[in-house]
């Protein structure tokens, strides 16, 4: 009887001792920078940010290829219009365009446009939605017919 009571009042203590820490510990103030990945269409892609201005400006220009798993995600601001070419890009990609998903937080978001094999050839034409997003995700061609992605997908950043 005696050895029940003290291994309940064992697990007890340890319960209280975990919780107390885990109540205690700092929460993290995640930002775009931490961004890690983004799971969209079933798929986690790797990202590369742009962040700054001259980093958004280059995006993928002068690259030769990206990895199935990876992409490149635009950070802006604040929510607007914005609107992308080819000039520089060495090969097709899709272009897709992410915004809060209402209700959502920063790491909630939706498809809200797509630009299907955006080519270099096609230069200097560009490409953007009608409606206002936040940040836009940059993968090879072809990632959203596989993926069987459309607008409205939900997207969850990770970091």
């Amino acid at each position: 009887m005696k050895k029940n009571f003290f291994g309940s009042l064992f697990l007890i203590s340890v319960f209280f001792l975990v919780g107390f820490f885990l109540v205690n510990y700092p929460v993290r103030n995640l930002t775009p920078e931490d961004i890690e990945s983004v799971k969209i269409a079933g798929q986690d892609i790797r990202v590369g940010l742009a962040l700054s201005e001259m980093e958004k400006s280059k995006g993928l220009s002068g690259r030769t290829n990206l990895k199935d798993d990876e992409g490149m995600l635009f950070v802006f601001t604040k929510p607007g219009k914005y609107y992308f070419w080819m000039k520089d890009m060495n090969f097709p990609i899709d272009i897709i365009w992410l915004a809060p998903s209402e209700g959502g937080d920063a790491e909630d978001m939706k498809v809200v446009y797509i630009k299907k094999d955006a080519r270099p050839e096609l230069y200097p034409e560009t490409y953007g939605p009608d409606q206002d997003a936040k940040y836009v995700l940059e993968v090879n061609a072809g990632f959203s017919e596989k993926n069987n992605l459309k607008e409205g997908d939900n997207v969850l950043f990770t970091y």
